[in-house]
């Protein structure tokens, strides 16, 4: 058990937690200590995650203010039913456990947000279907190969990470949900073929590892480490080495696919090369080094925003760094869906921006692949589109300087983009010539 859990268990038995609202307890424990359930009048957040837990008891069920509950990399072989008696619970996360059975009795009644990802389950219950405020669901790294027809009753879903699974198809009803804006599901059979022939109609070449010099880390995230490297001992560059375990959103190495397929764009961090024979055969890239005054344009959605980004409160832009960034970055995406790419988290937060007209879409985690020219696809380039016209309303409400025919457009073009009938939105290149109209 560890310092900041030993104190925390601590507290709660001398009564210091009374009226405690979060609570924290990672590291080590088998079991709840009872002390937790006298604070059923107030406690909202409940962080279990990193325990050896196999079990909830049933006294969770005094929890009656509980909304948020974290369980994950621990020992569950099942969701609890316990959970599906709370009143007041929104967001379920399971990550890394070894789940093989989701019984819709452990599903609560106003679930939001659910969080499966990297577990062993191979069906999903009819009831998910019935749960109408679910917006996002993450079930990366299982064994599903169908989701239930329920689901189709899912009008408020919006994210939707099915990657790494064992989907031979998507559903067709998935293609019309009317929210539904980001979307991952590559290393499925469903999306192998494209993936591979994506890659090999767009090769890059191979960069010798003994070639590049790393110098210090710029970043890391879920699916890989980002260092400032020299090439050749002269030309900087942007090296990033690929972890091997399944993020949130899918595998790395089907992001590294991406990346590279992407070719070349003013709006994409170009890829110089694929990195080979690195001494522990861990696979990497080679990148364009981005210039340190970029930073990200917006924050990820947060617990009550749930899929929404959220930006500095007193962030606003000059109407020609919208249009020009729109317009750089849906050019970028309708380069992407012409080579069968979905970028599937189409987000402020995963562009960088220099602080006036340009940007760079990056973060291709959850990209997945498609056939461009088919019924499918079509129906995949418009879940995107709504994507973009989340984002275009986020950039547009914090831009006070647009002319009255360009807020106009804008917000007709934002409309287009988030219209409930899929068929109804326009493809990315009639949005980048609709924005290219604007410019002034």
């Amino acid at each position: 058990m560890n310092e900041a859990t030993a104190r925390t268990l601590e507290q709660l038995r001398s009564g210091a937690l009374a009226g405690a609202t979060r609570i924290d307890l990672s590291g080590g424990l088998t079991e709840l200590p009872p002390e937790l359930f006298a604070l059923g009048d107030t406690l909202e957040a409940l962080n279990l995650s990193g325990n050896a837990l196999a079990d909830l008891p049933d006294d969770l069920a005094r929890l009656r203010r509980l909304r948020i509950v974290f369980c994950s990399d621990n020992r569950f072989t099942h969701v609890p039913k316990v959970l599906g008696t709370l009143p007041a619970l929104e967001m379920v996360g399971f990550k890394s456990n070894r789940i093989r059975e989701l019984s819709g009795a452990s599903l609560p009644p106003r679930l939001r947000w659910l969080i499966l990802t990297a577990n062993e389950l191979a069906d999903l219950p009819d009831e998910l279907g019935r749960r109408p405020r679910l917006q996002k669901l993450m079930l990366a790294g299982n064994r599903l190969s169908k989701l239930p027809p329920s689901m189709a009753a899912c009008e408020r879903l919006e994210l939707l990470r099915i990657a790494s699974n064992r989907f031979e198809e998507l559903p067709d009803w998935l293609l019309e949900l009317p929210r539904l804006s980001w979307l991952a599901f590559a290393g499925n059979p469903v999306a192998e073929a494209s993936e591979d022939r994506a890659v090999q109609s767009h090769p890059v070449p191979d960069i010798p590892w003994q070639a590049l010099q790393l110098h210090e880390v710029l970043g890391q995230g879920a699916s890989g480490v980002i260092h400032r490297a020299s090439w050749q001992g002269q030309r900087e560059v942007a090296v990033k080495l690929f972890k091997g375990e399944i993020t949130s959103d899918g595998s790395p190495l089907s992001e590294m696919d991406a990346c590279i397929a992407a070719g070349a764009h003013p709006a994409l961090i170009a890829v110089r090369g694929r990195i080979a024979g690195h001494p522990a055969g861990t696979p990497g890239l080679v990148l364009d080094l981005v210039d340190p005054r970029f930073r990200n344009l917006a924050g990820p959605p947060s617990f009550e925003s749930c899929t929404r980004d959220v930006y500095e409160p007193a962030l606003q832009f000059e109407g020609a760094g919208v249009l020009a960034m729109a317009g750089g970055i849906a050019s970028a995406v309708a380069q992407l869906h012409a080579r069968g790419i979905l970028h599937g988290d189409l987000y402020g937060h995963n562009i960088l921006w220099d602080g006036r007209q340009q940007a760079l879409l990056g973060d291709f985690g959850a990209a997945s692949f498609f056939a461009p020219g088919s019924a499918q696809g079509q129906g995949l380039m418009r879940i995107e589109a709504r994507a973009f016209g989340c984002l275009l309303e986020e950039l547009v409400e914090r831009c006070g300087d647009l002319t009255a025919d360009q807020r106009e457009g804008l917000l007709r073009l934002q409309s287009r983009c988030l219209d409930a009938d899929p068929r109804q939105r326009p493809g990315f290149d009639e949005i980048a010539g609709s924005l290219q109209t604007l410019q002034p």
